[in-house]
């Protein structure tokens, strides 16, 4: 799950008519920060090191990111817009809502064996910033939010109308937990043995009573 690049505004607003606009300095900005939080660690890496290996001024890096939250935000929205692209297109391109689950299990299995793989970038950012009421915090669960009501939402086709009709909301839970589970274990398990662990709860859950 290497961290995304965004397209990038001239300001942190946008373009003076609300669209965007595309800024070189704030792309830049945006994957060296991405790419070193995302390795080393949010609270870890400090604007001054950002500002050398973008390279960039101190006054460019104000006038995209008035502050480093906003910066921490804006890494964790990339993130989000890769990963629902890539669940979008998932579901798009599978014959059913199973194979749909089942595809983007996949996807969570194949992650955890990329080169670079550090984790879940939205657990590891919870845990540097664990008040609730923090913007980080926040742009992480509602990431999650959206995960898990875009899981309930296929567990309920799959399951229908039976009148043994499992929870849909049961099982989505269930898929986060296991995914969270397999990006926390798999550099200290292995990707394989983790991912195919997690393959088999997948299916599990496709076919067991909640």
């Amino acid at each position: 799950m290497a961290p995304p690049t965004l397209p990038a505004t001239d300001s942190p607003n946008g373009s003076p008519s609300g669209g965007p606009r595309r800024s070189e300095a704030r792309e830049r900005l945006l994957a060296t920060a991405s790419a070193l939080f995302y390795r080393e660690g949010i609270r870890a890496v400090g604007v001054e090191r950002i500002l050398a290996e973008a390279p960039a001024t101190r006054a460019t890096f104000y006038r995209h990111f008035p502050s480093k939250e906003d910066l921490v935000v804006a890494y964790l929205r990339g993130v989000d817009t890769d990963i629902r692209a890539g669940t979008q297109a998932a579901i798009e391109a599978a014959p059913s809502p199973a194979d749909a689950l089942r595809a983007i299990g996949s996807a969570v299995a194949d992650a955890l064996a990329e080169p670079g793989f550090r984790g879940c970038a939205f657990l590891k950012a919870a845990a540097e910033y664990p008040d609730p009421d923090d913007r980080v915090h926040q742009a992480v669960l509602e990431h999650r939010a959206w995960y898990a009501a875009t899981l309930t939402e296929l567990f309920a086709q799959v399951f229908g109308t039976s009148p043994r009709r499992p929870n849909p909301e049961h099982a989505a839970r269930h898929f986060v937990m296991m995914r969270d589970g397999a990006m926390s274990g798999a550099h200290l398990d292995g990707a394989d043995s983790v991912g195919a662990a997690f393959h088999r709860g997948v299916e599990g859950l496709l076919t067991v009573l909640h």
